[in-house]
């Protein structure tokens, strides 16, 4: 098949979460014998120049470039009105040129959206069958947003999560599948209640590249992963410096904190200077910061789709303790093979009964990795890709006879 794909970062090199879905949908489409054009932005010539590396996984991409400022200009033109200001910080008139001509000029089998800010550019189109990957459902994500953030700022992300909630209802009316990370948020999109066909497919982890070493590790060290300009991120850690750390310090005066990840703030960058806390910034590579730690952590409150973090972690025989709202991105059982704590009582109970007992550690670390390559390895959830397409242009073909008769 000749297919479009569309996304709202470029999807290489695959070093976040936004890309790193999407790329490994690209990489799996071409070796199974498709033709895959890619359409995504770049906000930066870095980025555009790295983005080159995605030659040899489709047959052709197109780069628009963009400026900051131009972007958060579209966004704020657009809070007076329906549309959503996430669509305009992620609108190009340049990656719209791009995609009418290519539109135009080929034929296409297949249209592949990954986010609905991408949506824009196809939602108009209608006899090419069309799929819309929501990832996660990113209304949920600003109304959650708004429980946090102080006033006036809350009532933009209400506003924010109210109009992105109209615009996915919208979207899963003009596609013929829209799918999910997760099954929650499968569930979500269900619950919209549109009457669309929809399916999820999960992230994977690449455990090749995410693999146990030789098992050394700190029992005095616990770790954190996650690009800090984040906000789930930040919040996350700020509340567990705060009413977390100082009990595991009593407890075990030589711990250690690690946050790893690019981009911190100043508010993060000043968690570095409580004792016993180390803010790297970004890494060339996060896995021996993660492999030395007796445990990663990943207490979000706020949390959709997928956390990578704790996939890339398990893989590596790390064990994980997380909130109960991110261990719902992941398909693991608690107590199983992750460790799942909300409160901070029992973060400090939980993380304590790990790095204070090898043996449960290693049940963990075995436990994990071995339910990472059952229930997150990628050939696994492309499979379910696979099918979803094949549904989608079967289901297209018999729309498209019925209407002709």
């Amino acid at each position: 098949m000749n297919i479009l794909y569309l996304c709202h970062r470029f999807p290489f090199p695959p070093r976040r979460g936004g890309k790193i879905r999407p790329f490994n949908m690209i990489r799996h489409l071409t070796s199974v014998g498709h033709s895959v054009t890619v359409c995504s932005l770049a906000r930066s010539s870095d980025e555009a120049q790295q983005g080159q590396g995605i030659t040899p996984y489709c047959v052709d991409f197109q780069i628009s470039h963009v400026t900051e400022w131009v972007q958060v200009a579209r966004m704020v033109l657009r809070l007076p009105t329906l549309t959503p200001s996430s669509m305009g910080f992620f609108y190009s008139s340049a990656m719209d040129g791009h995609v009418r001509r290519l539109l135009a000029s080929e034929r296409w089998d297949l249209i592949f959206v990954h986010c609905s800010t991408a949506a824009q550019y196809v939602e108009h189109v209608r006899h090419i069958p069309k799929i819309l990957d929501f990832g996660d459902m990113d209304s949920q994500k600003w109304l959650e947003y708004a429980h946090y953030k102080p006033f006036p700022l809350s009532l933009g992300y209400q506003l924010e999560g109210t109009k992105m909630l109209a615009r996915e209802k919208r979207l899963a009316g003009a596609f013929d599948i829209c799918t999910t990370t997760t099954l929650a948020e499968w569930k979500t999109l269900q619950n919209f209640g549109t009457g669309g066909d929809t399916d999820w497919f999960p992230n994977g982890v690449d455990t090749d590249y995410f693999c146990p070493t030789d098992g050394v590790y700190d029992n005095q060290t616990i770790s954190f992963i996650g690009r800090m300009d984040y906000y789930p991120n930040q919040e996350c850690m700020v509340r567990f410096c705060e009413q977390v750390w100082p009990a595991l310090k009593d407890l075990r005066p030589a711990m250690k904190l690690l946050i790893v990840g690019a981009d911190p703030t100043p508010a993060i960058r000043k968690l570095g200077e409580i004792d016993g806390v180390t803010v790297t910034g970004s890494v060339a590579d996060v896995r021996p910061y993660v492999r030395q730690s007796a445990l990663m952590v990943a207490p979000l409150k706020i949390a959709r789709g997928t956390q990578n973090k704790i996939l890339e972690a398990m893989a590596m025989g790390v064990p994980v303790v997380t909130s109960s709202v991110a261990a719902d991105g992941v398909d693991a059982l608690s107590d199983a093979h992750l460790m799942v704590a909300d409160t901070p009582q029992e973060l400090v109970r939980t993380i304590m009964g790990i790095v204070g007992n090898p043996a449960e550690r290693r049940r963990l670390s075995e436990a994990g990795r071995q339910r990472m390559l059952s229930r997150h390895a990628w050939p696994q959830s492309m499979a379910r890709l696979d099918k979803i397409i094949d549904r989608s242009v079967r289901n297209f073909s018999i729309h498209d006879m019925g209407v002709i008769a």
